[in-house]
């Protein structure tokens, strides 16, 4: 197997070869390998390297399309192409991995790092499935590594100036919470498109990783993939864990008890509706219920929508302010008032927006230096004290039951999608489309709807595993 390399050399040691977990190298760098170095990869990798406190010492791709812009950016770093082999060869010299690659092969790169004891970074959502989350989670504590999703709104002030309002009562209890967003802006509810050449600078099989075997079609990378359920989750795998992530930690939910859904058709003639099981529907509705905690006094409804799809304007809102940011949004409603913020939990407002001037809460929350874009020196300084010596925002005891939740709510969507013949052989009904999905989350498992557990955990393809 062939890698490519620049022409420097890493002229860094690593901090675990010098003096272990916790020791600060002379250089006082953490250095970085990177797998997915391409697009949001690329720009990951940048932000760690303009903390000061981080070098990037290797790139991996599988398409050498996506490489140029981060080799002239990180001219000593070497490559590969090769994730497998870069860990094979290259283990003594890095001490940590950025994952930036889609979502179905996020656990096993990830799994695999943690297991050399490497700190981890992993783009949102954490994984393709609830098992692998489940899995990633308990892995961060018995490996002792620090970690990070890449929801970088956890670490802005948003979210927490909501936790600062909603912990003075300002609201009152919060019982109801909606998302919405545009997402997905890709094709969705289609058939497989036609075969196509494989790009010369693409490693296919290698891209497919844990998914299925298929012959490759034309778009489907670098962008379209988050439109397969093979290989991306959809609009809530994208936006999900961006727009959930505030509730988790305003309301300290953690696992949802049942989650139910509707989706749009997509018909292909008159009176007949298509059944295109590859993809996400255009557009869902997802409610999941949360039980009580001990920030709220019953349980907690939450309703995701999708595609365009949004619930109605609170009567608290002027007739020409923006809901959300135009695209995407979260609004809070509490027994004593309603509170609203835009993508990332940035934007944060109380309704009516006239409250804003009337209502002073102290700040009790510290805030992450540089807000959002503090998310990635906060792993990186994080990685440099050490396993349990920094707090991070979205570690992956936080990260873990977050996507738990975002992939929960794909459960009722896809089993909402899968039709079967009428006992009288005249079309199709859709039965679960009408059944709350009844979950056991200790267990990882639909009590009521065995159907929906082949989502729960996928079969790996052939010469895949998640070592565990």
């Amino acid at each position: 197997m062939k890698h490519a390399a620049a022409a420097a050399g890493i002229m860094i040691v690593p901090r675990h070869v010098l003096g272990g977990k916790g020791f600060l190298a002379p250089s006082d760098k953490l250095l970085v390998a990177g797998i997915g170095v391409g697009g949001k990869g690329r720009s990951d990798l940048a932000k760690f390297y303009e903390s000061g406190k981080a070098d990037i010492a290797f790139l991996c791709d599988v398409d050498q399309r996506q490489i140029g812009d981060s080799t002239k950016s990180f001219p000593k770093a070497k490559f590969y192409t090769d994730w497998r082999e870069l860990f094979d060869k290259e283990s003594r010299n890095f001490d940590a991995v950025s994952v930036s690659t889609p979502d179905h092969n996020h656990a096993v790169q990830a799994m695999a790092a943690m297991q050399l004891g490497k700190h981890v970074y992993v783009q949102k959502p954490l994984t393709h499935d609830i098992y692998e989350a489940r899995k990633l989670t308990e892995a961060a504590k018995k490996y002792k590594v620090v970690t990070q999703m890449g929801n970088q709104g956890a670490s802005g002030d948003g979210v927490r100036q909501l936790v600062e309002w909603y912990d003075a009562g300002i609201i009152g209890d919060v019982h109801t919470v909606q998302i919405w967003t545009n997402r997905p802006i890709w094709p969705q509810g289609i058939a497989w498109p036609s075969k196509a050449e494989v790009p010369k600078e693409l490693n296919w099989d290698l891209w497919l990783g844990t998914a299925p075997y298929r012959d490759y079609a034309d778009k489907v990378v670098p962008r379209s993939w988050r439109g397969w359920w093979d290989y991306g989750t959809g609009a809530l795998g994208d936006l999900g864990c961006h727009l959930m992530e505030a509730p988790f930690r305003v309301l300290n939910l953690k696992y949802a008890l049942d989650c139910q859904a509707s989706v749009s058709s997509v018909f292909v003639d008159w009176g007949q509706r298509g059944f295109f099981p590859d993809t996400p529907p255009p557009s869902s509705h997802a409610t999941l219920t949360f039980p009580q905690t001990d920030k709220t006094s019953g349980p907690v409804v939450m309703h995701w929508m999708d595609g365009g799809i949004k619930p109605d304007r609170p009567a608290e809102l002027g007739p020409d302010e923006l809901f959300g940011d135009g695209n995407s949004g979260i609004l809070f409603i509490g027994t004593k008032g309603k509170m609203m913020a835009s993508e990332y939990a940035a934007n944060p407002r109380l309704l009516p927006t006239s409250r804003m001037n009337e209502v002073k809460v102290p700040q009790k929350l510290a805030r992450v230096p540089g807000s959002a874009d503090g998310h990635y020196a906060q792993w990186v300084e994080g990685a440099i004290a050490g396993y349990g010596n920094k707090e991070l925002s979205a570690s992956f005891d936080v990260a873990g039951p977050l996507t738990e939740a975002v992939l929960m709510a794909n459960l009722a969507i896809r089993v909402a999608d899968i039709p079967k013949p009428r006992a009288n052989g005249r079309g199709m009904d859709y039965p679960g489309s009408n059944t709350k999905l009844l979950w056991d989350h200790q267990n990882m498992r639909v009590t009521n709807y065995d159907e929906a557990n082949k989502f729960v955990k996928r079969e790996y393809r052939q010469g895949w595993t998640l070592g565990v």
